[in-house]
C-alpha cells in the first residue's frame, strides 16, 4: 500500500470511520531535469528575495499575502493551525446525491479510503453497503492542505474513493464559447450517431500512453548509442481543409468498423449526399478548360488520327492530278 496522505475520519450521521488516505492514481510522465549542456552538470532552481538578492534557506521562507503592491501581511503555520476548521481531521458527508447529477467538470484529484484499524471494517463495510444498495454517491466537506474542500465518495471495487470536486464558484461559464447556431441535415446527425455506435466499446482500459512508449525508446537509443530513426509521417499537411463533413462521417464509420474487423463496405455511403433541406443550393461553377485539356485527344486515338490525315492527304494528290489532266 502506498503511504497515507492523510489520517482521520468518515462522519457519516453519528457514525465515526477511521480511514486513510491514499493517492488513487500514479504519475507515469517522464521528467526531465535542467542540465548544464557542456558539462550535464544539474542546474538547480535557488530561492532568491528580490529586495536583497539574497539565496534563502528553506527555514527562512514563510507565507505571506499580498493586499497591495505596498503591503503585504505574513501569516504563520501557527496561525492556520488555529483557525476554526470543523473539517480539519474528518470527511464529513453533508448529503447524498444521484451520480448523474454530478458534473464531471467539478471533480478533481482521487484518492482511496482505506480503513485505518479494524474496528473500522464494519462501519466503513456499512457505508459502502449503503451507497451500493441506493444507487447514489456521497457529498462531504474536508480539509486539505489548510483549505476546506468538497468532495464526492462512491464505491469502486469493494473500496470507498474520495474525488476533491471545485466548488460551484469555481467553474467557469461556457456560454461565451459555445459557436453560433448552423443548420445540420438530419443525415448528418443520423451519420454522426452512427459512427458513435461503430466507435463504443465497453472498456478503455487497454489504452497506452504511446508517446511515453515513444520516449521511451528514445532515451533507451541514446543511452546505448543506438542510431535514431527517422519519425514517420504524421499527415499535417492535410489539416485545416475544407471537407465535406457528410464524406468525412462516411469515411469516418468505414475507417472505424476496418479497424474493429467489420465490413466498411456496404454501409458507410447509405446517405446520399445532398443540401440541407433549409440551406439553398449553391449554383453549380462551370469548369474551366485549359489549352492542354482542349488539345488531349482520347487514349488510343493516336493512330486513328495519323492514318485520317494520312488518308486526307491521298485523295487531295489525286484530285490535283485529274485537274492537272
Amino acid at each position: 500500500m502506498p503511504r497515507p496522505l492523510w489520517t482521520g475520519a468518515i462522519s457519516f450521521g453519528l457514525v465515526t470511520i477511521p480511514v486513510k488516505v491514499v493517492s488513487a492514481t500514479q504519475d507515469h510522465s517522464i521528467h526531465f531535469r535542467q542540465v548544464h549542456l557542456e558539462d550535464m552538470g544539474r542546474v538547480r532552481t535557488k530561492k532568491v528575495c528580490e529586495l536583497d538578492g539574497e539565496a534563502l534557506s528553506q527555514d527562512e521562507i514563510g507565507r505571506g499575502y499580498e493586499l497591495s503592491e505596498e503591503q503585504t501581511v505574513p501569516i504563520t503555520d501557527e496561525e492556520l493551525d488555529q483557525m476554526p476548521l470543523p473539517t480539519a481531521k474528518a470527511i464529513e458527508i453533508v448529503a447524498f446525491v444521484d451520480a448523474g447529477s454530478i458534473d464531471p467538470i467539478r471533480i478533481s484529484d482521487s484518492f482511496y479510503l482505506a480503513t485505518d484499524g479494524q474496528v473500522a471494517a464494519k462501519p466503513y463495510t456499512l457505508l459502502r453497503r449503503a451507497l451500493e444498495r441506493s444507487d447514489k454517491v456521497a457529498v462531504a466537506k474536508f480539509a486539505w492542505h489548510n483549505r476546506e474542500r468538497l468532495g464526492l465518495l462512491r464505491v469502486r471495487e469493494g473500496a470507498i474513493v474520495l474525488h476533491s470536486m471545485r466548488w460551484p464558484d469555481e467553474i467557469r461559464s461556457p456560454e461565451s464559447l459555445a459557436p453560433r447556431k448552423v443548420e445540420l441535415d438530419e443525415d448528418e446527425i443520423e451519420r454522426a450517431v452512427q459512427l458513435t455506435d461503430t466507435m463504443a466499446l465497453d472498456s478503455i482500459t487497454g489504452f497506452r500512453d504511446t508517446y511515453r512508449d515513444a520516449l521511451e525508446e528514445l532515451l533507451t537509443a541514446k543511452a546505448e548509442g543506438k542510431e535514431l530513426t527517422e519519425p514517420a509521417e504524421s499527415g499535417e499537411g492535410e489539416r485545416g481543409q475544407v471537407v465535406d463533413l457528410m464524406a468525412a462521417l462516411n469515411a469516418s464509420v468505414a475507417a472505424a468498423k476496418e479497424s474493429r474487423g467489420q465490413d466498411g463496405g456496404g454501409e458507410a455511403t447509405v446517405h446520399e449526399m445532398r443540401p440541407s433541406k433549409k440551406a439553398t443550393p449553391k449554383k453549380a461553377t462551370p469548369r474551366k478548360t485549359t489549352s492542354a485539356q482542349k488539345t488531349t485527344a482520347p487514349k488510343g486515338s493516336g493512330k486513328k488520327t495519323a492514318a485520317a490525315k494520312k488518308t486526307s492527304a491521298g485523295r487531295k494528290h489525286t484530285a490535283s492530278k485529274r485537274s492537272a489532266s
